[in-house]
């Protein structure tokens, strides 16, 4: 049995909730059986009915919905609830759609409890997740690899000034999306968002804002061979907007499926064929695995590099359209990845007690 996890302790919550509905529904319309696996706002799981709608969710669990537990070790897995006296039935799940946008569901938190539960999971592994959600070490990671980026820097309380003019673009150092994103005009406000903007308190990535430039993304598959989608540039609904926002992408009720945009975007050869080199030496640099969407930033003369999502709204599936590529075929081959390449399985080869025998009294090494 296959199933999709979605929700979490997110900002992108909502999104999740979305994006794990669409996969849901695409593979039970696709002949499969999947388990809907819903993660609350505060960390319980919950089985819920395949064909529950997304107003369900705005109070909570939705009704009828079943408790879960994720168990680590031996037997670990997902357990059905087992009353007060036994520990429940243990779940059949091959492996699990993550559609888990954002915080501990895109950083390698959940990952990791998954890789401790022996449960195979699509997109990246620990340490993918842990890296794409960090904006600061993947901009530096794509700088040391000679890629372009714009100028950047760690915004922290005692500094003085930035190595770079203003505007600027203040952004969540941990965090998806466009949430809690600034633009700022001078360093003073700058600083003051800091304490301002709850969404900078566990770090800000500073850059430089070019009103000049635009967005471009392509989308990564990595099974089962690499692959790359159409170039998208997606569409600012309001004229005057400073960036391409919240709303912009997820107002339409589908992530960015509904969203403006321009696909396949219409772009000079030379500037295409960057963006698709810049990409896959991307797929390899950040450890891609799965689906994951690579942002640009551009002008008619200029590209730069900007961050990458490693679980995008949707899944990034309505970029697959040069040539075309089913939903249940993305999720069908997003799960024969997670079965026959797992993220990560654990070794103890080396830990044969030879220190442990030579080891002595602890008493005596303590003295």
């Amino acid at each position: 049995m296959s199933g999709v996890l979605f929700g979490g302790p997110s900002p992108e919550h909502d999104i999740s909730v979305l994006t794990g509905l669409q996969a849901l529904r695409e593979l039970e319309r696709a002949g499969d059986d999947p388990l809907g696996i819903y993660w609350t706002k505060t960390g319980s799981f919950f089985s819920v009915a395949s064909d529950v709608e997304a107003d369900a969710f705005l109070d909570g669990v939705p009704k009828g919905s079943s408790e879960l537990a994720l168990h680590l070790g031996d037997e670990g897995g997902l357990y059905a609830s087992g009353g007060r006296r036994g520990r429940g039935r243990r779940l059949d799940v091959e492996a699990l759609v993550l559609a888990t946008h954002g915080g501990p569901g895109e950083d390698g938190t959940l990952q990791g409890a998954l890789d401790l539960a022996g449960i195979n999971y699509t997109g990246p592994s620990v340490a993918g997740a842990a890296l794409g959600m960090d904006k600061w070490t993947f901009a530096s990671l794509v700088e040391r690899a000679g890629l372009p980026t714009l100028p950047r820097s760690l915004l922290t309380g005692d500094m003085s000034s930035l190595p770079f003019d203003g505007p600027y673009i203040l952004k969540p150092r941990f965090g998806g999306s466009s949430i809690g994103i600034d633009v700022v005009s001078d360093f003073a406000t700058a600083k003051a968002r800091l304490k301002s903007n709850a969404h900078l308190e566990n770090g800000c990535v500073v850059e430089t804002f070019r009103h000049d430039l635009t967005d471009l993304q392509i989308a990564i598959r990595t099974y089962p061979a690499l692959d790359l989608s159409a170039i998208e540039r997606p569409l600012r609904r309001s004229s005057d907007a400073e960036i391409l926002n919240y709303r912009d992408k997820y107002v339409g009720g589908e992530g960015m499926v509904t969203a403006p945009r321009e696909l396949p975007a219409v772009l000079r050869a030379e500037q295409r064929d960057a963006i698709i080199r810049y990409a896959t030496t991307i797929a390899d640099l950040a450890a891609v695995r799965g689906v994951a969407r690579v942002d640009f930033l551009a002008s008619e003369t200029e590209l730069y590099v900007n961050e990458i999502n490693t679980i995008p709204g949707s899944l990034a599936k309505h970029l697959f359209v040069d040539p075309p590529l089913a939903f249940a075929t993305l999720l069908r081959d997003l799960l024969s990845e997670a079965r026959e390449r797992p993220a990560h399985r654990y070794s103890v080869a080396g830990a044969d007690g030879v220190v442990l025998r030579s080891a002595g009294s602890i008493a005596a090494k303590l003295a």
